[in-house]
């Protein structure tokens, strides 16, 4: 019998299965990074949108907006909002937001070539109104 040909098939069967793993061990370490970026974005945006939703003054300035708000014009329409989210915002990052319907898409008015990473929260009453409407906000690395 020869042997020799088994053997070489091993051979580059575990050839394979080392530089995959050399791989995927590589591609692994970069998901880390990324992850712990993302999960500071997020407690950053989350804490922000939280603030904002617990304060009864912010709550009825965004429940007596109207149509879609975008962050241009939040000065005219919901400056004390504004006001909060730019003083909340840490250093190192930038943001937006919009005030929409639930039930509309919520984009971003201007693109970017960075990551963006997005939360929202939707604010529904206060207990003369029922306006539902969702505060956006979009923040990415300066």
């Amino acid at each position: 019998m020869n042997k020799k040909g088994w053997i070489k098939i091993v051979e580059a069967f575990v050839a394979i299965l080392l530089v995959a793993g050399v791989v995927l061990v590589v591609i692994g370490r970069g998901n880390f990074q990324r992850d712990d970026i993302s999960q500071i974005f997020h407690d950053a945006e989350f804490s922000i949108l939280r603030e904002i939703q617990l304060n009864d003054t912010l709550r009825n300035e965004i429940l007596g907006t109207n149509g879609k708000i975008e962050w241009k014009d939040f000065p005219s329409q919901a400056p004390k909002t504004r006001g909060k989210i730019e003083s909340r915002i840490p250093s190192y990052l930038e943001c937006s937001a919009n005030i929409c319907w639930p039930s509309d898409p919520c984009f971003l008015a201007e693109e970017q070539e960075r990551d963006v990473y997005a939360e929202s929260v939707i604010i529904t009453s206060n207990l003369q109104t029922f306006n539902p409407r969702l505060l956006k906000l979009f923040c990415w690395e300066k």
